[in-house]
Parts: structure tokens; sequence; C-alpha cells
């Protein structure tokens, strides 16, 4: 059932009672609900017990004038509007001003005539009207931030938890291979990234170490790292796209360039999504000396020798999951003891600067060169402050990840081959 609007209440305040009368007849003829007060002070009382649509209020009053009164009303803080008329005999611009200063809405000059009052009145009502509907909206649209509130902190919960999630893909933030050291930092720009650095020993000569960067941001981007994380699990060798099943049940590691054809492979026929990624996926092979790797569009391994120099590595190469039966080029160098390879995402070199500029991978250059006499956690901790000084601030606008992989030098009295290459069945790292 529909409710039944209640005629708008009209307070008449004028301490002239032939005048109260006088406008109140004609209020309560056009139906309104009318109160007569004859002072300021005891109409004042009676608005903030009362729910006062509209005043008609004399300007000259003992006591308290009507312009007091209409400022002190404006000040009571009600939650509706209440329309302000002034009966004043007043006509000069700069007494109307202050009324209008003081909060009055409309002005009616003495004596009162009855199509000026009622057209001052249609007025009110249009504006009461407007401030009704304003307020009902006003109130929808809290509502709705409120439920919007609840929801947001349902998700931001919901991501803190995804958060600690994809955290555990980086356990170990420093792994200990005995011959290698692998330190790992991830800092996502939002709850959740799209970057994953991690490591696993293929065998007892071979280690693995990889950086993945997501193509997007967000939960989206998380998912598809997390999923990536499980091809790359070295506890896993069956569920590890980097290993194949021998005749013998054993299972061998696959070139780099395979691999990463593998995952091509994957995103394009199986996983389907609409996104790609970049990657660094390399082999270091202590017997050999050697390090071989793929660079698929993500920014270029940097390799710091044992004496300080830093040389970039890689050709830059596609994208994994752009473009079916894509080739992907393998490089190869030889390493000793004391070197450092060092794996970042583009939130590094894409950083941008104060100057216009990005970080780039001159700025990581150098930054490397800085820190050269630094190692594991503690250069990326140094790489990570150069970038943060450099842009002005810590909040960076992508996820930030590397990786650094240390050739730990041999033992004083152990055995060092002098050939960069090693022999038959000779290990250039000891274990």
């Amino acid at each position: 059932m529909q409710a039944i609007a209640l005629p708008r209440h009209v307070l008449v305040v004028d301490d002239s009672r032939a005048q109260r009368h006088m406008v109140s007849m004609q209020l309560r003829r056009w139906g309104y609900r009318v109160t007569e007060c004859e002072s300021a002070l005891v109409a004042l009382d009676l608005c903030q017990l009362s729910d006062i649509d509209i005043i008609i209020s004399d300007w000259m009053m003992p006591g308290m004038t009507g312009l007091e009164f209409c400022r002190k009303f404006r000040g009571l803080g009600r939650e509706s509007y209440g329309y302000f008329v002034l009966l004043t005999s007043k006509s000069e611009k700069t007494e109307i001003a202050d009324g209008l200063e003081a909060g009055a809405d409309d002005f009616l000059t003495k004596p009162v005539a009855s199509n000026e009052l009622r057209a001052r009145l249609r007025a009110g009502e249009r504006m009461l009207a407007m401030q009704a509907e304003l307020l009902a909206k006003n109130k929808v649209i809290v509502s709705t931030l409120v439920e919007l509130q609840k929801l947001y902190d349902s998700l931001d919960r919901d991501l803190i938890e995804a958060r600690k999630l994809q955290q555990t893909l980086i356990r170990d933030r420093v792994r200990d291979y005995g011959w290698a050291r692998v330190s790992l930092i991830l800092r996502n720009s939002g709850r959740v990234g799209g970057d994953l650095v991690g490591s696993f020993r293929a065998d007892d000569d071979r280690v693995v170490v990889y950086s993945i960067d997501v193509s997007g941001h967000g939960v989206a981007s998380a998912m598809m790292t997390a999923r990536l994380a499980g091809f790359l699990t070295g506890s896993s060798p069956e569920q590890n796209l980097a290993f194949q099943t021998g005749p013998e049940g054993d299972h061998i590691l696959l070139p780099p360039a395979a691999v990463v054809e593998r995952f091509n492979h994957l995103m394009l026929e199986e996983i389907q999504a609409e996104q790609y990624f970049t990657m660094v996926f390399a082999v270091i092979d202590r017997r050999s000396g050697r390090l071989d790797l793929v660079q698929a569009g993500h920014p270029h391994p940097m390799l710091i020798r044992a004496d300080g120099g830093v040389q970039r590595l890689g050709n830059g190469g596609l994208p994994v999951g752009l473009i079916a039966g894509a080739g992907f080029e393998s490089v190869t160098v030889q390493i000793r003891p004391g070197d450092r390879l060092v794996l970042v995402s583009d939130g590094f070199t894409e950083c941008p600067l104060p100057n216009g500029q990005d970080f780039g991978e001159d700025g990581l250059t150098e930054s490397l060169r800085a820190s050269s006499h630094l190692s594991g956690s503690d250069l990326l901790e140094a790489m990570v402050w150069d970038l943060a000084r450099a842009a002005g601030t810590e909040s960076f606008p992508d996820d930030v990840s590397g990786i650094v992989l240390d050739l730990l030098p041999q033992e004083a009295g152990q055995h060092c081959p002098v050939a960069s290459v090693a022999q038959p069945g000779q290990r250039l790292f000891d274990g």
C-alpha cells in the first residue's frame, strides 16, 4: 500500500498576532499544516523538536531578529532542508544580501500579497522536493558504497591470502647447492603479481635457474605464474617440462631451447589463454664449465665475472606464447668459480624515472658494476636500492623480481683447473 504524503509543515513566526493569523489562515486554506510562534526564541526551540518544512519569519522582532533566527536555524544541523522566507519592509540590496548570507531562501515584502506568497511557497515546494530526491539518492549511494566496501574488503582479504600463497612459490629465498648458491627476490607492485623466479637441481653437476614475467597484472597473471611454477618443479621431474623420460625410465634434462619450445607449445595448444610471458631459462654445468641459456623476450641476462666485469648475454628473442612453432636460440658461454649470473624482470629495466627515461639495462649494468663486490641477497638488495634511488620512490609501477646464481670459489688447497673448458671426466667446480 502506497504511503499517503503528509501536508507540508509551515512555521509562521511574527510578534504581531494579527499578521500571524492573516498568513496562517491563507496557508491552512491551501492545505498546509501550520504552527504559529510569537518569538524567534520559542520558534528555535520548536525547530529542534519538530520537523519543520517551511519557515515564514518576520525580520524585525524583539529579543531575536528574524535574521539571527535564520542564522541559528541553519546551524542546527538538520538532516532535511528547511525553506526559510523572511518577511520584511526592507528593500536595500545590502540588507537583502545580509539575509542571503544568513541562509534565507526568499523574501516577502509586508504587507504580504496572497498571490506572491503562493508563488514563494511553490518555489519552496520545488526546492524541498529536489532536496528530498537528492537525499534519497545520497542514501542509496551511501548504501551502495557500504556494500562495495564490504566487497572490496572481502576481495582484499582474498588477495592477501593469494599473496601469501604466491610467496610460497619462492619459499627458499636462498638455496645452497654446494658449488653454487641461488638467491631470489620478488616484490609485487600490487597484492599479487605476474613474476616468477626459481631454481632446481637437475643432477649433481647441473643447476637450472629461470626468470618469468607473465603479461598483465593482478589475479590472472598470478594464477598463470602458479600454473607455470608447477611445470618447473625440481621435486617432481615427471611433471617438469624441462625433463623428458629416457629409454630406461630415467629423467633427461632437455636443452634450454627445447624447454622454451615446449612452453610455447603448451601456451598455444593446451592452455590457450590470452596471455604470454617472457622468460630466461639457464643451465649451469660445473663439469663442463658451461652456461647454456635461452632469452625469450626477457631483459638480457647479466654475467658478473670474478674480476668485476659485467657481460650482457642473450639475443632478445620472442616471448613465449605468441607465435606457434617459434624457434628459440640458445647461447653458450664459459664460466668459472667466482662468476655470478643475474636475471631480472622488466620491472627493473622499464621502471620510469623522473627525467622521463627508463632505468634501462644501462642503469642495471651500472648498478651491478657498483655492487660487483657483493653476492647473493646483498647484491639483489643493492640493485633494488639503486632502482628506488633513481626512481625517487620504493613504490614501483611493475613487479620487480630477480635471481642471482653465485658460482662459489674453491676453498684454499683445492685443485682449480686453469683451462676454461674441462677435460673429459674433470669438474671445474668441486662440490
